[in-house]
């Protein structure tokens, strides 16, 4: 992408493949990072057993949609004192890894953070997509292939959920900080993060 001109992304948001956040320190070092929310929770889930599956996803839930940093780590440290008291601790530990990266979200406009918190968006339109390259296993021509990909995105393509607040794009692209939905000074931007 960089050799394709693309400048540095403001944000990445990525699953825990650890290839992703390297291979992006080494080309985009000043990009910020977000893990996927959505993989993060089937993480922490598959560390629990079924029978608390259900509570424990409706307390990580609020987590997720916390209306602000503290509040989601508040939130957080009583989940993780809930798995330690119940002897989830592998839960917790899961929870707690990457955390930074978990709650970048928060550094960007609030209208924007339904789009950030996870990959979903951009897997749910290719996920169909696989499912008919998977079944077809290969095309007699290269060309018959890139036309079923494209007529496919293009169909998704009419169902994509539109930008809550494009105007604060422009905010985004100058770099102006945000600490929850707070809008920072530029000279409080260096001190927040």
């Amino acid at each position: 992408m960089k050799e394709r001109s693309m400048n540095c992304p403001r944000l990445v948001i990525g699953d825990g493949n650890l290839g992703i956040w390297s291979a992006l320190n080494n080309v985009y070092p000043e990009a910020q990072e977000q893990r996927c929310w959505n993989h993060k929770l089937v993480n922490v889930l598959d560390k629990l057993p079924k029978k608390v599956q259900g509570q424990a996803k409706s307390e990580l839930q609020g987590i997720v949609y916390s209306e602000c940093r503290k509040e989601a780590e508040d939130k957080r440290d009583q989940f993780v004192g809930w798995c330690w008291k119940e002897g989830y601790s592998r839960a917790g530990e899961a929870l707690m890894r990457d955390w930074e990266r978990m709650v970048t979200f928060y550094r960007f406009p609030k209208e924007h953070w339904i789009h950030l918190r996870t990959t979903n968006v951009v897997e749910s339109p290719f996920a169909a997509l696989r499912l008919r390259t998977d079944a077809a296993k290969r095309y007699k021509k290269v060309e018959n292939a890139t036309a079923v990909i494209w007529k496919m995105l293009l169909l998704a393509e009419q169902r994509f959920r539109r930008l809550n607040a494009p105007e604060k794009l422009n905010q985004v692209f100058w770099g102006v900080g945000f600490w929850d939905e707070i809008e920072l000074k530029q000279e409080k931007v260096l001190a927040a993060v």
